[in-house]
């Protein structure tokens, strides 16, 4: 599920898959040859007859893959996605100080209460310039289109001239560059790493520049869990509803 498949001459979407089970025939094989063994009777038993195949149809398809996530996590490199969505799920990405991005999107299952659940999507660091290409960009924004909801997640303790203001801002206006749809899609704010001295100095600036937005921003400590909980639930509460056939499956 996730995957589009395209005509690449043309560049026409043939089919996407969203649902499970979903099947598409991208070229029929040509009608089968018969073997002279199909003509051989009880009088005519060594025939020297038989018809040839037809050729198949042949088609150059480029396969694209979009993960599929209720929550996609967003923020700069080395903000803490990976951490979080170690804490929140069963997903097990590579964690370390990385001075750049993990290349490896990863998909998590949320549990939150007796009731409800969610896919969630570590969409890998994004940077300044992506939209046009910048580190990975384009192969890591795509990804963000089909979620319902972001968790944009921003590193507090980051040093200058790094500022977590600027980076909501660029990061934002990166979403808007590449398709303006994504800069409409319903956002959660969670403020990392409140656990570091440097960010709990910063904490109530931030926090002053989201109240004037009219949103609420979560402090949260992805590393020792603090915050986690209101976390999850503003992101449960933030999702569509789901029908009760979508819950099934």
């Amino acid at each position: 599920m996730g995957t589009l498949v395209w005509d690449a001459p043309t560049g026409k979407l043939l089919q996407d898959f969203t649902r499970a089970g979903e099947t598409f025939c991208a070229a029929r094989g040509g009608k089968g040859g018969r073997g002279n063994a199909r003509f051989a009777t009880a009088t005519h038993q060594a025939p020297r007859r038989a018809d040839p195949g037809r050729p198949g149809e042949e088609r150059q398809l480029r396969l694209e893959l979009k993960l599929l996530a209720d929550v996609g996590i967003i923020g700069f490199p080395n903000a803490g996605k990976s951490t979080l969505i170690s804490k929140i799920s069963a997903a097990r990405p590579k964690i370390a100080d990385y001075p750049f991005t993990t290349l490896v999107p990863q998909l998590g299952i949320v549990s939150f209460g007796e009731h409800s659940s969610f896919v969630i999507a570590d969409i890998p660091g994004i940077i300044e310039g992506a939209h046009e290409g910048a580190g990975l960009g384009l192969k890591f924004l795509r990804h963000v289109e089909r979620t319902s909801l972001l968790l944009h997640l921003l590193d507090l303790s980051a040093p200058p001239p790094r500022d977590p203001i600027a980076d909501y801002e660029t990061l934002n206006r990166e979403l808007a560059l590449f398709d303006s749809a994504l800069s409409r899609k319903p956002q959660v704010v969670g403020l990392n790493k409140t656990d570091m001295p440097e960010a709990r100095e910063k904490l109530a600036r931030v926090q002053r520049y989201f109240g004037k937005l009219g949103r609420e921003a979560f402090p949260i400590s992805a590393l020792n869990g603090e915050g986690l909980r209101r976390l999850l639930g503003a992101l449960v509460g933030g999702l569509p509803k789901k029908k009760p056939e979508e819950k099934e499956s």
